[in-house]
């Protein structure tokens, strides 16, 4: 014999229980070479569930459906155990759109703004916006300045700006 592994520890290397520990040894450190690639929570459950497999790979005699099934369930109950972690870490922050970010500002009216002829045009940052009143009876004449309140698809919600 030429190696220096007993004869039993080479029939296990040759073709049984090693080489399985080893092929699961490199599925965890594929999963873990995704994830610093990827730096999404997108594999660290394939990774963990790839490890827990090869440790009960090790420690017991297991058919390769037995081991897929223990990496399918390991990764699975991580998955879900960390889920309501990782929401609650989540840091959602609303992120203004242009329409908000108009909301409080002054445009020029420059055609008369009158709900009863369905007419009314403002000028708002050098856009050019259709426009009527808040109050619905109110008919506000061109030149006059006035205040973006809403901004409902394509039309500006406005009033009259108190000097």
């Amino acid at each position: 014999m030429d190696h220096f592994w007993s004869e039993e520890q080479y029939h296990l290397l040759k073709g049984g229980l090693c080489m399985d520990v080893f092929l699961w040894a490199i599925a965890v450190a594929a999963f873990v070479i995704v994830e610093i690639t990827t730096v999404q929570l997108v594999s660290v459950w394939f990774a963990a569930g790839a490890l827990i497999t090869l440790i009960c790979t090790y420690f017991f005699d297991l058919s390769v459906l037995q081991q897929l099934g223990i990496f399918i369930v390991a990764s699975s109950i991580l998955l879900a155990a960390s889920l309501p972690y990782l929401r609650s870490r989540r840091n959602i922050e609303h992120i203004a759109t242009n329409s908000e970010l108009d909301i409080g500002k002054n445009a020029s009216v420059i055609e008369d703004i009158d709900p009863a002829k369905g007419s009314g045009r403002v000028t708002l940052n050098g856009v050019d916006w259709s426009a009527v009143p808040l109050a619905s009876d109110e008919i506000i004449p061109a030149g006059s300045i006035v205040k973006v309140e809403e901004v409902q698809g394509s039309k500006l919600i406005v009033s009259l700006k108190n000097n």
